[in-house]
Order: C-alpha cells, then sequence, then structure tokens
C-alpha cells in the first residue's frame, strides 16, 4: 500500500501535487527540487521538508516525478530511487518507458489540468490517468489515486498522447486565443476586462453541451462572408493573425457541416 510519497519538482504541478498529497491522508514525507527558490516554497506550502541533495533523498513507496517532459527520463535515471519503490512520472505525452526498466513498479500519473503557481485548484475534481508497467500494479495506485480525487481511468501511453493533445486545444490554444482578443481590443483602446463574461459564458456553455459544436456561434458557423470580410480587413496589417483567423473560421464551418 502507498502511504509515503516524495513529489520531485517545483513547478506548477509539483505544487499542486504537494499540496494535494499534504491535505490526503498519505504522507507527504519530501519536495526535491533542484530549484532553490521554487523547491523550499513547493515544500513550505505543503508543509513538508525539502532538499536538492540527491544524497538527502527521503526513502518513500511512490516517488511522483513531475518535472518538464524532457526531463522525465534523466531525472528518473539519476537519483538513487529505491528499486523497489513505485515510480511515476507525471507527464500527458511522455510514454511510460521513459522511466528506467531497473524499476519494478513503473507507472504514468497525468492529472488532466492546467496549473498556475500560487492558483489553488480542487484536486478532487480532477481526472487522473494512470498506467502501470505491470497489471498487478494497477490497483495499488489507483487506490493511492483515490485518495485524490474522486476521477480515475486507465489510459496506456497511445491514448494518453491523444488525451494531451486533446488538451492543448481544449486549454493551451483557447488561451492564446484570449491573449490576441486582448491585443485586439487594446488597438481600439479597450480593456481586457470587457471581454471577460464573454470568455466565461462561453466556457459555461461548452461545458454544459453535449459537444461544443451544438453551441457553436459567430460569422464562421453562420457563414455569414460579410463579416468575415470586414474582420480580415481589420486585420490586413497582421497577415499571420489574417491567415489564423482564415484557418480556424474555415475549420468551424467545415465542422458545422458534419454534425
Amino acid at each position: 500500500m502507498i502511504n509515503t510519497v516524495v513529489i520531485i519538482g517545483s513547478g506548477n504541478l509539483a505544487e499542486a501535487l504537494a499540496c494535494a498529497v499534504a491535505r490526503s491522508d498519505a504522507e507527504l514525507v519530501q519536495v526535491f527540487a533542484r530549484n532553490r527558490r521554487r523547491g523550499p516554497e513547493t515544500a513550505r506550502l505543503a508543509g513538508t521538508s525539502w532538499t536538492d541533495d540527491p544524497q538527502r533523498l527521503a526513502v518513500a513507496d511512490l516517488y511522483l516525478i513531475a518535472v518538464s517532459d524532457r526531463a522525465v527520463a534523466e531525472v528518473a535515471a539519476s537519483l538513487p530511487i529505491p528499486e523497489t519503490a513505485f515510480v511515476a512520472h507525471t507527464a500527458g505525452s511522455v510514454p511510460i518507458d521513459a522511466i528506467p526498466a531497473r524499476f519494478a513498479r513503473r507507472a504514468v500519473f497525468y492529472p488532466l489540468q492546467t496549473f498556475t503557481a500560487g492558483r489553488q485548484v480542487d484536486f478532487s475534481a480532477i481526472p487522473v490517468f494512470l498506467e502501470t508497467s505491470t497489471p498487478e500494479l494497477r490497483a495499488e495506485l489507483e487506490t493511492f489515486a483515490r485518495r485524490l480525487t474522486r476521477t480515475v481511468h486507465y489510459a496506456d501511453s497511445a491514448q494518453r498522447a491523444y488525451i494531451h493533445l486533446a488538451g492543448v486545444f481544449a486549454c493551451n490554444f483557447p488561451n492564446g486565443l484570449y491573449a490576441i482578443a486582448a491585443q485586439i481590443l487594446s488597438r481600439a483602446g479597450l480593456p481586457y476586462p470587457l471581454i471577460k463574461p464573454l470568455i466565461a459564458e462561453t466556457a459555461a456553455k461548452a461545458c454544459d453541451a453535449a459537444t461544443p459544436a451544438d453551441v457553436q456561434t459567430g460569422p464562421a458557423v453562420r457563414n455569414d462572408l460579410a463579416t468575415q470580410a470586414r474582420h480580415r480587413a481589420l486585420l490586413a496589417d497582421d497577415p499571420e493573425l489574417c491567415q489564423l483567423y482564415e484557418t480556424i473560421s474555415r475549420q468551424i464551418w467545415k465542422t458545422s457541416k458534419n454534425k
């Protein structure tokens, strides 16, 4: 049974995980992080100890590696983690094999959510996707996961890659578009908060609908070519943004026709 946990990393996800474990009935025994600014702060928020010295890495039942995707394999290979421990990384698009085969209890523990330093989230509402190196390990990791969240799914590396891609389209890209919307408002001397109610209602409708395509609105879904032409004229001085507008508009129209 998993009772003791070490979080490896000090980024946004590591902070959220550390706090979630600390709030659960599991014991967060340590945060290990090389970042000497964020490491101690993450540990302080979670009420545990911090170290950046591999020789002082605590012994635990589970090591959760919450570092950047490109660092997962190097971190897992370089730290003196006991070979009998559960070792799980938290990356959506990284295969389980990034953890060295010398660890018999390899796993993936992927929370599907966006995390920001200092912003609290209700971890119990976040879906967590698990993968284990053998079927026998699944029940033990799932039992631990359910101590943090109500929603646990099993997804292999191939499925998780699609989940991560969907997350980029659902989260990262829209937020990038919000930033563009703020820039467009700024060109007219208008403040970003004017559009916040629209952002909130759009997200709420998408969550309430059977599928987001059912609640799509705007000139693209209506095939309103005159309005689209006026919009492109406003973007004439920014060819890349104009191309982005045209590409998204075509995709919306295509999706609406296939409903």
